[in-house]
């Protein structure tokens, strides 16, 4: 998938910036383990697509990932909202709660390699 297929404003791509240089502690426990194409395909952190910014995104196979943190308890609606106008746009997405990155992250790379392996086919 082409990086530049998706359109973004450059105020989007200030604000992924800084999150990148902000990154939550699960957001970068899971970057130190996903970096450098330890599962075969490149990921980027804090991709602008559209009007969103997806955490991790691999444009190579279309494959987003999210950590949700609190807040994403109470915005159900909205992020469902949000993953269907992904998937809209053929983007794969995975979704793990911080609790799952600090305390399982070999299920972690597990699934998110099985997923990997599926869109490799």
């Amino acid at each position: 998938m082409n990086k530049n297929f998706f359109p973004y404003d450059r105020h989007l791509r200030k604000l992924a910036r800084e999150l990148r240089n902000n990154p939550t502690p699960a957001e970068n426990q899971l970057w130190q383990a996903i970096r450098k194409n330890v599962l075969g395909v490149e990921f980027h952190r804090q991709v602008p697509i559209h009007s969103f910014i997806v955490d991790f995104y691999c444009h190579e196979i279309g494959l987003a990932i999210e950590v949700d943190g609190s807040i994403h308890d109470y915005q159900f609606l909205e992020d469902a909202e949000r993953q269907g106008r992904l998937e809209a746009l053929g983007i794969h997405i995975l979704r793990f709660k911080n609790e799952e990155v600090f305390s399982n992250m070999n299920y972690i790379l597990s699934e998110i390699k099985y997923i990997i392996d599926e869109l490799t086919g």
